[in-house]
């Protein structure tokens, strides 16, 4: 079956509300009426609801970089899923690397936060991958096996059809490296083939994976090209709209 590609903007801890304003506003400017790929801008939580007043009349959606999974209470520097969707927020990025690595996040919390989003009827983008020594140790299954099954736990074959997952290899975000096509490939064959085991071939063929892990308007056409590749979580690259508008539709 074809899946849609998922072009997504991760803007991470970059650009100021009216620096943001500006940045969607470049965003609907070269994208906004395309229709053949879902494409998503999450910037940071100060930018949300600002940016979300600009994408208004366009076909790009708001996403956000994270959500805590508790509904309110004491928890001091977090957002709850109703914040996040009194700001127009449909795709929440969950698991990302930054966050395993800075902030502790564990498959149990993406675990967590998976549940959360989907009953709030948001799309969670749950990532994985592998560390550059997982890699070289040749562990890279092994690793997005053990995330996407503790992401997945307890989680129904008709809510993970409601789901993206973002494959980032680590050593390949924000360094400028990058996997081959191929490498990505086998990644992902993996990943949809691991998704047929835990529930079903018709499901997993559903599922959309991304790549995520300096993806360019210079490589994207080749990634893109991938049969298992459905699209990509963007860095970098998607801080700038004219080059975000090469990857979303790549020469």
């Amino acid at each position: 079956m074809s899946r849609k590609v998922i072009i997504a903007g991760n803007w991470k801890m970059n650009k100021t509300v009216e620096e943001s304003v500006a940045l969607a506003q470049g965003v609907v400017a070269e994208v906004g009426s395309v229709q053949d790929v879902t494409v998503v801008v999450c910037p940071p939580y100060t930018s949300l609801y600002a940016v979300s007043q600009v994408l208004k009349g366009s076909n790009v959606k708001l996403g956000a970089q994270d959500v805590y999974f508790e509904a309110s209470g004491a928890y001091t520097g977090k957002v709850s899923i109703s914040m996040l969707k009194s700001c127009g927020v449909e795709f929440v990025i969950l698991g990302h690397s930054e966050q395993r690595q800075f902030f502790g996040e564990t498959d149990e919390t993406v675990n967590k936060k998976t549940n959360v989003v989907l009953a709030a009827g948001l799309t969670p983008i749950v990532c994985v991958g592998e560390l550059l020594e997982e890699r070289e140790s040749g562990v890279t299954e092994k690793v997005c096996e053990t995330q996407i099954r503790g992401a997945y736990a307890g989680i129904s074959a008709a809510d993970a059809v409601k789901t993206v997952i973002a494959y980032e290899p680590v050593w390949a975000i924000g360094t400028g490296k990058v996997a081959s096509p191929e490498q990505a490939e086998d990644v992902h064959a993996f990943i949809r083939k691991l998704l047929a085991d835990m529930y079903d071939a018709p499901t997993a063929e559903m599922i959309q994976i991304q790549y995520g892990g300096s993806m360019k308007p210079d490589n994207a056409k080749e990634l893109l090209g991938k049969p298992n590749v459905d699209g990509g979580l963007i860095g970098g690259a998607s801080l700038v709209a004219e080059q975000f508008k090469g990857i979303v539709i790549p020469a």
